[in-house]
C-alpha cells in the first residue's frame, strides 16, 4: 500500500518522512549493520521512536518462548537491542485500513486506486460524508474532483468521466438511486506547492511538535488583552442611517 522511497544507505539516516518507505526488512537489516559501531546504543530509542510513526513497534523477552512466539508468525521482522537486557523489538509496518488512518504524511505513500478504495469503504457516503479535517488531509497530497451525473449520462462519450480519466485520473463512481457521483483522484507531484500543508505532528525525531497559542505568547509579553484597544482611534462621529436620510 505504501510507496517505497530510494533505499537508506544507514539506518541513521532514518527520519519522519522516509520511514513510510522503508520496509520492515530493510530496517531489520542496516539496524544489524549499524549495530556493530560504537556509539549505536544511544541511537536506539530516538530510531525506534522514529520507527514507531509508520510501524508496530513491541517489545519482548526473546528468553520467554511464549512471548517471543507471538512474533515468529511471520508478520513482524525480529531486530535486537545492543543491550540484551532491553530484550528484543518485533516491528510490523502498519497498515491504512481506513480513511480516518490518513495522515498528513502517510498520504503521500499511497495511490489513487488506494485512496479511493478507502472512501468506498467509508460507508458508501461520497465525498460529502467525509469530514473536512480529512478532506484537508487527501487534498494535501491529491487533486480532487466530484460530479454528480444520472446514470443514463455519466458514461456519455466526450463526458467529464471520459476527459479526466484521459488526464490521468482514477475515478470512483458511487450509486445514489438513479444518479451516480463520479469521485477523480489524481497524484500530486512531490514538487506542487498549491496549498498551504500544516507543518507535520511529528519532527524528523518522531517527537511531537508542540505549537504555542499565538494570542498566549502575545498575552504574556504585553501582560494584558487589551492591545486593540489601547491602539484604537475613534473616527469621526458617524450618523446613524435614520440621520443620514432625514438630512437628504
Amino acid at each position: 500500500m505504501q510507496r517505497k522511497n530510494h533505499s537508506l544507505e544507514s539506518i541513521l539516516d532514518l527520519n519522519s518522512n522516509n520511514v513510510w518507505g522503508a520496509d520492515e526488512h530493510e530496517l531489520a537489516q542496516l539496524w544489524e549493520a549499524e549495530k556493530k559501531e560504537d556509539g549505536f546504543a544511544g541511537s536506539e530509542d530516538k530510531l525506534l521512536n522514529i520507527i514507531r510513526l509508520a510501524f508496530d513497534v513491541n517489545h519482548f523477552n526473546q528468553d520467554n518462548e511464549r512471548e517471543a512466539n507471538k512474533y515468529k508468525n511471520g508478520d513482524y521482522v525480529i531486530i535486537s537491542r545492543s543491550d540484551s537486557r532491553k530484550g528484543s523489538v518485533a516491528i510490523r509496518k502498519k497498515t491504512i485500513q481506513q480513511i480516518t488512518d490518513l495522515s498528513y504524511e502517510n498520504i503521500k505513500h499511497i495511490s489513487a486506486a488506494t485512496l479511493l478504495e478507502l472512501i468506498d469503504r467509508n460507508f458508501g457516503g461520497g465525498w460529502d460524508s467525509i469530514s473536512l479535517a480529512i478532506k484537508d488531509i487527501i487534498e494535501s497530497g491529491f487533486d480532487i474532483s466530484t460530479t454528480t451525473l444520472p446514470a443514463s449520462r455519466i458514461h456519455a462519450k466526450g463526458g467529464t468521466l471520459e476527459r479526466k480519466v484521459a488526464d490521468g485520473y482514477d475515478v470512483l463512481e458511487i450509486t445514489k438511486g438513479t444518479w451516480i457521483e463520479a469521485i477523480f483522484a489524481k497524484k500530486k507531484e512531490p514538487q506542487e506547492k498549491l496549498r498551504f500543508v500544516p507543518e507535520p505532528e511529528y519532527d524528523e525525531d518522531g517527537n511531537r511538535r508542540h505549537v504555542a497559542d499565538e494570542r498566549d505568547e502575545d498575552t504574556e509579553e504585553d501582560g494584558n488583552d487589551d492591545t486593540f484597544y489601547e491602539s484604537y482611534t475613534p473616527e469621526a462621529e458617524v450618523k446613524d442611517v435614520d440621520e443620514e436620510l432625514s438630512d437628504e
